[in-house]
């Protein structure tokens, strides 16, 4: 019985730390990353191609991109004007301008 507790509490762990990478995401890399790659669209949390959709809290919220997996998506894949950045940037760095914009919306874009 405790062999299959143990089995059973490691997997648990595996499956928690495998799917909770975002968590572990840098929000210091990503702003260099989003310097370098996204600030020409979205300089301050703005978004230069469509006004209505900026990163601001209040915009992804609305438009279901307020999570790390949604903002990981979007920028991994692109869609509609954006660009797909997969190829382009490492899935860590994607993580870790997720982190970044998440930050940056909650604290309200003012850094």
């Amino acid at each position: 019985m405790k062999k299959i507790i143990s089995v059973l509490l490691l997997g648990i762990a595996i499956f928690t730390f495998a799917f909770s990478s975002p968590a572990l995401a840098d929000a210091a890399d990503g702003s260099k990353v989003f310097s370098a790659n996204c600030a020409s669209c979205h300089a301050g949390g703005k978004n230069l191609v469509n006004a209505a959709k900026s990163l601001k809290k209040a915009d992804l919220v609305k438009y279901e991109m307020y999570s790390a997996e949604a903002i990981i998506a979007q920028v991994t894949n692109g869609k509609g004007a954006m660009p797909a950045f997969k190829g382009r940037l490492k899935p860590a760095q994607i993580e870790d301008v997720a982190a970044y914009v998440l930050e940056q919306a909650d604290n309200g874009w003012k850094k």
